[in-house]
């Protein structure tokens, strides 16, 4: 199983699960033209994607869906106030989702599926951990707490993509809008760095051998700071995972 960031910001995330020529898609964020040239670079063509799972309705995350399957005819794998959401606010036709229920895993091809819940400010915002041959993926982004069900599943993993997406001073200083502040702050916006670190500081094992840092705020934060951080955490654990920061 590879795992290949196609997108990794607030400007789309799109993210690969390749097994065996098998392409599974997690989010949808960039536009369809975008989205097949990444996937180009990367050396997947994207008529090989045979699903897309969806991990809440933000733009940032489903803006190229509506064009991406007017093009390829794949399923879309989400709960149901996610889908719904998503087909009256961005025109998805109702019968291009496969609905699932949070916790319950489901097969797609040769990989396992189990979404969980998330805290974040859409409607039923999931991450997922996706498993095949013995391996585990743990995918994470756009989480406002760091709860211990979330490291419950990072526990599990092998390889994984976690937020990064802030650091807290960063945040207060910029001169973005107050409410905008106390969202990102808030417990259903974004992880910090340090939040991040302790989610694996606490949870992470002796399996995971990949850490992907992903969201990283280009105005709130630093690829050396997001490092510094998540290293303090790996070092204190004496983990030997090889850290790739998004």
């Amino acid at each position: 199983m590879k795992i290949i960031p196609l997108a990794s910001s607030s400007k789309g995330n799109a993210y690969a699960v390749v097994k065996d020529g098998e392409v599974v898609l997690i989010d949808c964020g960039l536009t369809c033209k975008k989205l097949c040239t990444r996937c180009a670079e990367k050396g997947i063509d994207a008529a090989s994607i045979t699903a897309i799972l969806i991990t809440h309705d933000h733009s940032d995350h489903v803006d190229g869906l509506r064009v991406f399957l007017n093009k390829f005819d794949v399923p879309v794998y989400a709960n149901i106030m996610t889908a719904e959401k998503i087909t009256h606010k961005y025109g998805v036709a109702a019968e291009s989702f496969v609905c699932f229920e949070n916790g319950q895993e489901f097969d797609i091809g040769a990989f396992g599926v189990t979404p969980f819940s998330t805290p974040h400010d859409a409607v039923d915002s999931v991450g997922y951990l996706i498993r095949t041959e013995g391996l585990t993926y743990f995918h994470g982004t756009d989480i406002g707490t760091p709860l211990d069900s979330i490291g419950r599943n990072l526990a599990q993993a092998d390889v994984a993509t976690l937020e990064s997406n802030h650091d807290p001073g960063l945040v207060l200083s910029s001169d973005r809008d107050e409410s905008l502040k106390r969202r990102i702050l808030g417990p259903r916006g974004h992880l910090s760095n340090s939040q991040a670190a302790d989610l694996v500081r606490k949870f992470a094992t002796a399996k995971l051998k990949k850490l992907y840092l992903a969201h990283l705020s280009e105005e709130c934060n630093a690829p050396h700071i997001a490092e510094r951080e998540m290293r303090s955490a790996l070092d204190e654990r004496k983990l030997g995972v090889e850290l790739i920061i998004l």
